[in-house]
């Protein structure tokens, strides 16, 4: 398995408070893991005109897995947040970042 970054853009349509903002980030902490911080990454980032970028970490065997995984957590996270599908539509995920264990894949191959 490979730890993957992934970004998941999207648009609040109708804003969002702060306290919805909060619970979202609250949500979503538990994929914020020592990769991304040490990266530095920000979990949530928001833009002035109500786009904004989700980062997650996801173990997955290849991108096209990690990148459906990410989507749909992030699409249960709004839901959880109390904000429609329709709300904060979602734009393509994409691999902003890769941690893969080379040495555990040796020891596992035989070499």
């Amino acid at each position: 398995m490979t730890t993957f970054v992934i970004t998941v853009p999207g648009t609040f349509v109708n804003g969002i408070s702060d306290t919805s903002r909060a619970s979202l980030k609250e949500t979503l902490a538990k994929r914020h893991t020592d990769l991304s911080r040490s990266e530095g990454l920000d979990l949530l980032t928001l833009n002035d005109d109500g786009t904004f970028s989700i980062r997650l970490e996801v173990e997955a065997t290849d991108r096209y897995e990690a990148e459906l995984e990410a989507a749909g957590l992030v699409s249960t996270a709004l839901r959880e947040t109390g904000l429609a599908e329709q709300d904060a539509p979602l734009g393509s995920p994409v691999v902003t970042g890769i941690d893969s264990d080379l040495d555990s894949w040796r020891t596992s191959s035989g070499d």
